[in-house]
């Protein structure tokens, strides 16, 4: 019987393995993408998650595995698009899509349906659940995957970090709610807090 610690222990190191050959794949080192071995991957990673991990921690744990592994797939899904459409194309395309709004007015006959832009602050009120905690660690990870680092952080790391903050902003602007934002400065990720008025 292999033990769960083991089982995650070749998860994360598969995970790690396929990441490096796709880097390699992306460097022009290997011809092919390692697409059997993501395969192969993708069955364990299935096969784990129908047995039920009672233990939090080992929860926790593949869950971490899981989004990392998440990540790096929207990362190589956008790399191979980009060498499929080529370079030039991939990025007129962004630049279209990113374009600001004023240089192409829209006909007043069609109301123009926008989105409001996603708010980058996650607000801790003080009866709130783990659900921030996991999206400021999300944040985290994927700003440092932008730069090709690794995040040498845990959840639990983070979330000490925002209760700490959250203690001295409470306590000096007297507020309930303290918003949090990630932050990349000088190739360093930071966590940034501001005081909200409820």
């Amino acid at each position: 019987m292999i033990r769960q610690d083991d089982e995650l222990d070749k998860l994360e190191e598969d995970i790690r393995r396929v990441k490096s050959r796709y880097d390699q794949f992306f460097l022009g080192i290997q011809r092919v993408p390692p697409m059997q071995e993501r395969r192969n991957l993708e069955v364990y990673i299935y096969e784990l998650g129908k047995d039920k991990i009672r233990d939090n921690a080992r929860r926790f744990r593949f869950n971490q595995l899981l989004t990392r592994y998440n990540q790096y797939r929207e990362l190589w899904g956008r790399k191979m698009r980009e060498r499929e459409e080529g370079p030039l194309d991939f990025r007129r395309r962004q630049a279209a899509m990113n374009a600001p709004a004023h240089e192409a007015p829209p006909s007043p006959l069609i109301p123009r349906v926008t989105s409001p832009a996603p708010d980058p602050y996650v607000r801790m009120t003080p009866g709130a659940n783990g659900e921030q905690i996991r999206e400021l660690y999300t944040k985290i990870i994927r700003a440092h995957d932008e730069m090709g680092k690794m995040a040498n952080l845990s959840i639990e790391q983070v979330a000490t970090m925002v209760q700490k903050q959250t203690e001295i902003v409470r306590a000096k602007y007297n507020v309930n709610t303290v918003a949090f934002r990630v932050e990349t400065v000088d190739g360093k990720v930071k966590l940034k807090a501001k005081p909200l008025q409820d």
